[in-house]
């Protein structure tokens, strides 16, 4: 399948590694014009060698925390200053744990980090994408926002305002020919993962494979899913071939959420 993304300027965030690196690897192969964002340069530096080695295009890096005002700021100028056609909002997970052991500072940081990045990067972009009559937005966030997990208070709360903001994105701009859109991972083979299944494991006296045992038997595929899985789709997304794809939350879980909806 052709998907017109070649040339098409692309900036994919929390890049580094897992998810996001998955993602522009797979916007590589497809010619996008990439920049790939995340806290360590070094990492950055490491990811685009291996992307530039697989593919051939090697992708620009911006290295910043979005989590803070001074490196937001940063990749929002980078924005209004580029002409960036596909915006994939990817950010790393806030801590688990009780709403008790969270203090009003952890949900300040939290809704730093997953909500107010996509926003104010969805701001830069939008101007340039309404006279370009093209853009895609694509956020990441997760099958929390459909079938909240308990001890992911943080995360269930602030991609689910990301959820409702991509709607309304999604709403008052399709006709500009923007789409908006999210893809909700469910048990994928991340270092967030891992780190889940351990924090899990010691609250609850468990081993860390019994935990990832379990990941595996809540999906009716029966495993835990692999990152370039998720990254087709957001491919597909990005693409002119999506055109009529907009307004979704769609989850990549190997059916673990059961929901007809």
């Amino acid at each position: 399948m052709q998907l017109d993304i070649k040339g098409k300027c692309a900036l994919v965030t929390g890049a580094s590694g897992g998810l996001g690196a998955a993602i522009a690897m797979e916007l590589a192969s497809e010619g996008a014009e990439l920049t790939i964002n995340s806290r360590s340069e070094d990492n950055l530096n490491e990811t685009a060698d291996v992307i530039e080695t697989a593919t051939g295009n090697r992708p620009n890096i911006i290295a910043a925390d979005l989590s803070d005002k001074k490196g937001l700021k940063s990749v929002v100028e980078l924005i209004k200053a580029g002409k960036f056609d596909i915006l994939v909002s990817n950010t790393g997970g806030p801590p688990p744990g009780p709403f008790t052991e969270h203090d009003e500072d952890a949900f300040a940081r939290a809704n730093d980090l997953l909500l107010r990045s996509a926003v104010e990067m969805t701001r830069a972009a939008l101007d340039g994408m309404i006279e370009r009559e093209f853009g895609r937005f694509i956020y990441v966030t997760s099958v929390a926002v459909l079938q909240p997990v308990d001890s992911l208070i943080l995360s269930n709360t602030y991609r689910s305002g990301l959820t409702a903001f991509c709607k309304t994105i999604s709403n008052n701009y399709a006709k500009h020919g923007l789409t908006a859109n999210t893809v909700c991972p469910g048990y994928t083979a991340t270092e967030r993962l891992s780190s889940l299944a351990d924090n899990l494991a010691e609250s609850g006296g468990t081993t860390k494979a019994k935990i990832m045992e379990n990941f595996a038997a809540s999906t009716a595929a029966g495993r835990v899913g692999e990152p370039e899985e998720l990254a087709a789709l957001v491919a597909f997304l990005a693409s002119e071939r999506a055109s009529y794809i907009t307004g979704c939350s769609i989850p990549v879980d190997g059916g673990a959420n059961r929901s007809l909806l």
